[in-house]
């Protein structure tokens, strides 16, 4: 029954993003703007369509030729999570006469590694995985991207198997991706340092001001051998995504008051020591999985992609400790179920020399087959598959318990960014301001104020 109601989640939470497409649809002067749709990188490549087979199974494109194709590929943390490779290695050993080149980046670099490659317009890399839909829509708009209609006309491609995923892909009328995976913050946290302090879990129907008595409660020690109670990385996401948590407002705003008691929490927070400071993370280039791993904190929130990084760590002796999930907590005034999340959508370079190829890898990234090859090593894919989501709560390394597979049923969904055209040159406004905050060069409202009036100016509201 449980996996049932999580299923229905799983699908419900598909249709809620399908839900916000027009949301972030472009306006029409926009787009003209912009030349209209792809112009001169679409009649390149539109010719090639017509080669492309329907089955998933695929040649490579190679013809008659012996010759290994080479197909390059974008990726970010890639040794430290499965969520890439495991389908690339299944694409070779189905495809022999195709190798994967792989052009792996760390994640916090990894837009502007991609966005430097693109505008120097060569045919490498083939295929990209789009670390968040914002930047889709600013390489759409620089006509980086192919769109990948004709494909799909061509292949009668099933995208219905997507429950309205797909359909939010699409920008100014186009497809331009396919959904590749689905995540959603939920709460870690290390069982067996819960067990020593003889305090109880966390549960999935805590509030924030619950998480952060517990917090405190969980945070001992002192210097290298100190414990915090919990762990925010970086990100200016692991404050801003509660703030837009109850779906209320989204981080493009005309007044952003409504983030402030979140930042003072955080402060909070930090300031206890109870949470590792901004500062040392930033400068020591920490990242939140070795934090975790290296039992450095008893809780932390993070996305539902982190399971499979876990699943990895204990499968290769990495890790040994006892960990679990709980819901992400929500406010008092919030149910219990609210949550926060993003597609990760996968397309094809606008300047690639081999589009049939790519389309190929493209749709089998995106496949029922890829879905559960992806669920066995705890990934969530853009198909909400019962069969994928069984595979997942049955792992040999997923957390055990009831209450680990109830963590992840929501009931509302929100993006942690809309799909505003400006939302990466609003983007980088939020992480400005989000370090002069965190580092107190800012005070709460300083940053408030900043960010108003400097999202204001890009969204011509002055």
């Amino acid at each position: 029954m449980k996996k049932r109601q999580l299923m229905a989640a799983l699908m419900a939470g598909a249709m809620v993003c399908s839900s916000l497409t027009a949301c972030g649809s472009k306006p029409a002067q926009s787009q003209e703007s912009q030349g209209g749709g792809s112009g001169q990188a679409e009649d390149a490549k539109s010719d090639q369509a017509a080669d492309s087979g329907s089955e998933t199974k695929s040649d490579g494109g190679s013809g008659s030729s012996d010759e290994k194709q080479v197909l390059s590929v974008t990726t970010w943390d890639n040794e430290s999570s499965p969520q890439f490779q495991a389908v690339i290695d299944a694409y070779e050993e189905k495809n022999p006469n195709v190798e994967i080149k792989i052009i792996d980046t760390s994640a916090d670099e990894y837009n502007n590694s991609l966005g430097i490659s693109l505008s120097a317009a060569q045919p490498d890399p083939d295929v990209i995985w789009v670390k968040d839909m914002g930047s889709m829509l600013q390489m759409a708009d620089k006509e980086q991207l192919l769109p990948i209609d004709d494909y799909i006309a061509k292949d009668n491609f099933d995208m219905s198997i997507y429950k309205g995923a797909a359909e939010q892909l699409m920008y100014n009328g186009k497809a331009y991706a396919l959904p590749y995976r689905n995540d959603w913050y939920v709460l870690y946290y290390n069982k067996d340092l819960f067990d020593a302090a003889g305090v109880e879990y966390p549960t999935n129907d805590m509030t924030w001001e619950e998480y952060y008595e517990l917090a405190a409660k969980m945070t001992s020690g002192e210097g290298s051998s100190k414990v915090y109670g919990s762990h925010n990385h970086t990100w200016q996401a692991l404050v801003t995504n509660w703030a837009v948590q109850d779906g209320k407002n989204t981080v493009v705003e005309k007044d952003y008051g409504f983030m402030k008691s979140w930042y003072e929490e955080c402060l909070a927070l930090q300031d206890n020591g109870y949470i590792q400071d901004y500062s040392t993370l930033k400068t020591a280039n920490i990242h939140y999985s070795s934090v975790f791993k290296n039992q450095q904190c008893a809780m932390m929130p993070m996305g539902t992609w982190f399971i499979a990084t876990m699943m990895q760590s204990q499968e290769e002796g990495e890790t040994d400790f006892n960990w679990g999930i709980a819901t992400i907590p929500h406010s008092k005034d919030t149910e219990a179920g609210y949550t926060v999340g993003a597609l990760t959508p996968i397309a094809i370079s606008a300047f690639t020399d081999q589009a049939d190829l790519a389309w190929d890898f493209v749709k089998y990234a995106s496949s029922e087959e890829a879905a559960e090859i992806l669920a066995k090593q705890g990934v969530f894919t853009g198909i909400p598959s019962e069969a994928a989501f069984k595979t997942i709560a049955s792992a040999e390394r997923f957390p055990e318990g009831d209450s680990n597979v109830e963590a992840l049923n929501y009931t509302h969904y929100s993006f942690d960014r809309p799909l505003d055209p400006q939302i990466e040159e609003i983007r980088t406004v939020l992480d400005e301001v989000h370090e002069m905050i965190m580092i107190h060069s800012y005070s709460v409202d300083e940053g408030i104020a900043e960010l108003t009036e400097r999202v204001a100016e890009i969204k011509g509201w002055n």
